[in-house]
């Protein structure tokens, strides 16, 4: 400290999940010689975020105490730190704050609101604080304070309160209490995933809570080093201090990072002395009376604007959010290629948009972990009906790119397998098609067992919603790479990356977006949208349903709007979306692990859960 300013600094480490001794080692290390007074890491940033089911097991909350132990014993820095992990009370398990002044373990604070939603499904292993009656717990041999906290160096007029992540998303946050109560400063341990449009939500939050509470806030939040198997994490840090951003960083880092800031506190309650707001309104005991009308319903309604017929498609800041969503998908195959150890990706490259999108994301990938692009071993598979144009696509594409490019023809194999199960070559039916589509699954699975590798899965989300992918065929890979992006929302990537990353091979890219999609499988001239619709009104269907709870009736205006369509038109659409998604979720129930993306998905583990013999 001196004459009134504060240094702080936001700390996202690079961690292994379910590994408290790596985690504390590399914790320690970053704050030997740390020049702030207060060093804040993110959530659970002992075990990691993302442990899962791991956190009822006794080995990992064990060696938790046990670590914590050796960081309060071990600790050379002179300020506070604070620390997330879980901690067990009276049989039930608590996600904490543990806050360290130097040598000393100094209180304990419990996380108040737990999320559950989406993919959020806290309530499975923690409880919330806010009925709790423990004001002190024993650990480490005394008895440390517990639960509602604020820390006061009343020399310096310094009183300071922590929250962690979801506490600061409630309607009246800890922090705005802990603000009612004297804190001038708050810290916040998060452990927030990324998803489009997310960052900026979460960086007002942080400002407006600064803002509302007349004083600092510091927010470290948890990085791409925790798992993916569902979600990403960016590492987004954020110092503010009554209402204004001082310092901010979102960089996906694969290191460890560290942001400082310098806290006025003499402004802070300078201005906390003339806010005659701050104390007012809590407490009061205010009435309201309800007064009823009835509003008359209009039989014809005009839109003030255009109904934005591709939603899940960014229109303001295109650059920006094409890099986020690159950011979320190469980071996210980063961490699983590095917790794989694979020597080799193996991917199925038709020429079509996924397998195109997946490709690029692996280049990018390999690129970061400074491995060998000829380690991506792409896979084109001709079989009956492989048209020219997408063949030629993917060839070029794989050889401009440098990747390895291996051709396999199905065309013999499926001859051989309809032979087997005494199927007519002749009668193209679901199962001719299904038959390609799960030997070039199989084909890609046993040349990832021979040059130690994974196949990446290219199916994407709008796929998943239509079922229109073959069960334990294009639905099966080992990671899924796009199954958190929709169609619309892929060809936006292709294009973007073509304009900025590999413009050098953007006339091929380009010829892909423009190429009809097609499953290739058993016509030249067969049109994926011929069966199944055009993904843009599918797309929106799927917007209105999974972001708004809209129901048919609703989806069935606003589709006939947006795109022009009759009553009859837009019902036929509506229908045919909703028989094929209810009839598929026994596809998505099987899904391999991918990252999400928007703040929708179709995660079976996480954001959406459904039965599969739901019958509607």
């Amino acid at each position: 400290m001196y004459n009134g300013f504060i240094k702080v600094c936001a700390i996202t480490p690079s961690l292994k999940v379910g590994n408290p001794h790596e985690n504390v080692s590399e914790m320690l290390r970053l704050v030997k010689g740390n020049k702030a007074s207060f060093a804040v890491f993110p959530e659970l940033s002992v075990t990691g975020y993302t442990c899962g089911d791991l956190f009822f097991q006794s080995m990992l909350l064990n060696e938790t105490k046990d670590e914590i132990r050796r960081y309060v014993k071990e600790n050379e820095f002179d300020g506070v730190s604070f620390l997330g992990a879980p901690f067990q009370v009276n049989g039930s398990l608590y996600n904490c704050a543990f806050v360290v002044y130097k040598n000393k373990l100094i209180g304990i604070v419990p996380k108040r609101s737990i999320p559950n939603s989406k993919e959020f499904y806290e309530k499975r292993w923690f409880r919330s604080a806010t009925s709790i009656d423990v004001d002190k717990v024993y650990f480490m041999d005394e008895w440390i304070p517990f639960g509602n906290l604020i820390f006061d160096d009343n020399d310096h007029n310094l009183h300071f309160g922590v929250e962690i992540c979801e506490d600061m998303w409630a309607p009246i946050a800890p922090s705005n209490i802990l603000a009612y109560y004297g804190a001038n400063l708050i810290f916040n341990l998060s452990g927030s995933n990324e998803t489009l449009g997310k960052s900026d939500i979460r960086k007002s939050t942080v400002i407006e809570n600064s803002r509302k509470n007349c004083g600092g806030y510091v927010y470290a939040s948890a990085g791409v080093n925790e798992s993916t198997s569902e979600t990403v994490f960016s590492g987004h840090n954020i110092v503010a201090s009554c209402g204004n951003l001082i310092k901010e960083t979102e960089n996906f880092s694969l290191e460890s990072e560290i942001i400082y800031a310098d806290i006025d506190l003499f402004e802070i309650n300078f201005k906390r002395r003339m806010n005659t707001n701050l104390h007012d309104l809590i407490g009061l005991d205010m009435k309201f009376n309800h007064i009823c009308i009835s509003l008359d319903e209009s039989s014809s309604y005009t839109f003030e604007d255009e109904i934005d017929s591709t939603p899940f498609v960014p229109k303001k800041d295109i650059l920006n959010d094409f890099y986020k969503i690159a950011s979320i998908q190469e980071f996210a195959l980063y961490k699983r290629l590095k917790c794989t150890k694979s020597k080799t990706l193996l991917i199925g490259v038709s020429g079509g948009l996924d397998s195109t999108l997946a490709l690029l994301v692996a280049v990018e990938a390999f690129k970061k972990l400074n491995k060998p692009l000829k380690d991506i071993i792409a896979v084109t598979m001709p079989g009956f009906a492989t048209s020219t144009r997408t063949k030629s696509n993917a060839k070029e594409m794989m050889s401009r790119l440098g990747v390895t490019v291996l051709e396999k023809s199905i065309v013999e194999e499926c001859l051989v397998h309809f032979k087997t199960i005494d199927q007519n070559p002749d009668v193209h039916d679901i199962t001719y098609e299904n038959t390609q589509a799960r030997l070039r699954t199989m084909i890609l699975m046993n040349l990832a067992n021979k040059y130690n590798g994974i196949v990446l899965g290219t199916g994407d989300m709008s796929e998943l919603a239509l079922g229109w992918c073959t069960y334990n065929g294009d639905q099966m890979s080992m990671y899924g790479i796009n199954c958190g992006l929709p169609k619309t929302l892929v060809r936006f990537m292709i294009e973007n990356y073509a304009k900025t990353k590999f413009s050098d091979i953007s006339n091929v890219l380009l010829d892909i977006i423009d190429t009809p999609i097609s499953p290739e499988l058993s016509s030249n001239d067969q049109k994926t949208e011929d069966f199944i619709g055009k993904y843009e009104v599918n797309d929106f269907i799927l917007y209105r349903f999974l972001s708004c709870g809209d129901d048919a009736t609703r989806i069935e205006m606003l589709l006939s709007k947006a795109f022009d369509l009759n009553q009859e038109a837009a019902s036929t659409a509506v229908k045919n979306f909703f028989n094929r998604f209810f009839m598929s979720q026994f596809k998505r129930q099987a899904l391999p692990d991918g990252p999400k993306i928007l703040d929708v998905s179709l995660s079976p583990r996480s954001d959406f859960r459904m039965p599969s013999d739901i019958e509607r």
